[in-house]
């Protein structure tokens, strides 16, 4: 079969492809640029064998060009050292993966204005979908900048999806935070926890607020209470720093459990515990949320809410990549309270994991 032409030096084309594996330009489109349209399987295999043989390299600008987007599916994320977007992370590059999509991760630290930034440079690569994980902030100058740089990568053929609360009437996957964190409350101050002291991150996140709230009511629906809420970074640094400000100040002496915010955040809070000359889970209960991978494995074991983080992950890509899923949905993902050793039974005996 005779070669097509080409410059010297050049790589393989798609029309090299197509005639090394005796289809059409058209055909072999549809099989390396992940079309919809149905190939047969004889065909398909002919075509990726072709690829391979000749390290045929699919040209993303070009196809960027041709079709208004490329195969990107950007993910702006609020940490990368943070096991729950990590988790997050993973589903999604599982999702994207099954949909042909490469995933660009842009780090923005919590900061709406990183967040925009990032989005109009990942614009730039004209990305087929974008998603935003990460709690809101409430009152940042910058967040109507960023949803009308997301409506208007809507408008131009592309999706936008939050993970976590939806704004602006885009879709979101996100934890069921509120009810999950009343959950727990309900939970511990049924062991016999009754004075609570949260450990948290900064009031402006709503994440914040909605598992603070959640703890309140929950706490309050079995005669307890949250008797102080101290804020910092939203992570392990965080959990240590407002746990040692609150053993200064005396702020511990009145409490039966400590709350926190995230399980990064209560693994910080224990070891300042320790420091102190507290023993986590016996002179006073410790809570966290999320249940990350070494939640379990910590010492004492952690109570906190279970979500399925790359599940999250996975729905939200989906939601943004698959042609036929439904624009403008709100997906609340429930939580599971996890009883473990760090909030033992004040009633008698030992509390088992559910």
């Amino acid at each position: 079969m005779r070669k097509p032409r080409r410059r010297p030096g050049a790589g393989p084309t798609l029309a090299d492809v197509a005639a090394r594996a005796g289809v059409s330009p058209a055909t072999a489109s549809r099989v390396l640029h992940q079309s919809t349209r149905r190939v047969g399987q004889q065909h398909r295999e002919r075509v990726l064998r072709a690829a391979r043989e000749l390290d045929y390299r699919p040209d993303l600008s070009a196809q960027a060009m041709a079709r208004g987007t490329a195969p990107v599916l950007a993910l702006l994320v609020s940490s990368i050292d943070d096991p729950y977007f990590s988790a997050i992370a993973a589903g999604v590059a599982r999702s994207a993966q099954r949909h042909g999509a490469i995933v660009t991760i842009a780090v923005t630290g919590r900061d709406t204005g990183r967040e925009l930034t990032a989005l109009r440079t990942l614009r730039g690569q004209r990305p087929r979908a974008v998603l935003v994980a990460g709690s809101r902030t409430l009152g940042s100058r910058h967040s109507e900048a960023l949803l009308a740089e997301l409506r208007s990568l809507v408008d131009a053929g592309g999706r936008a999806v939050f993970i976590g609360r939806p704004s602006g009437g885009l879709p979101a996957v996100r934890p069921a935070n509120l009810d999950a964190a009343r959950a727990l409350g309900t939970a511990i101050a049924g062991l016999g926890h009754r004075r609570a002291v949260v450990v948290t991150g900064a009031g402006r996140l709503e994440t914040v607020r909605e598992r603070t709230e959640g703890l309140r009511q929950g706490l309050a629906a079995s005669g307890g209470r949250v008797i102080a809420v101290e804020s910092d970074a939203f992570d392990r640094r965080g959990g240590y720093r407002a746990t040692r400000r609150l053993l200064a100040n005396g702020g511990l002496s009145a409490a039966d459990v400590l709350c926190a915010g995230n399980d990064f955040m209560a693994v910080g809070a224990m070891t300042a515990l320790r420091d102190g000359g507290l023993r986590p889970g016996e002179d006073i209960a410790v809570t966290g949320f999320n249940d990350i991978e070494t939640a379990a494995d910590v010492t004492p074991r952690l109570t906190t809410v279970h979500f399925p983080l790359a599940e999250i992950g996975e729905r939200a890509a989906r939601l943004a990549l698959d042609p036929e899923a439904c624009g403008g949905e709100d997906v609340l993902v429930p939580g599971l309270v996890r009883l473990r050793d760090s909030s033992p039974d004040r009633r008698g005996g030992a509390p088992r994991e559910r």
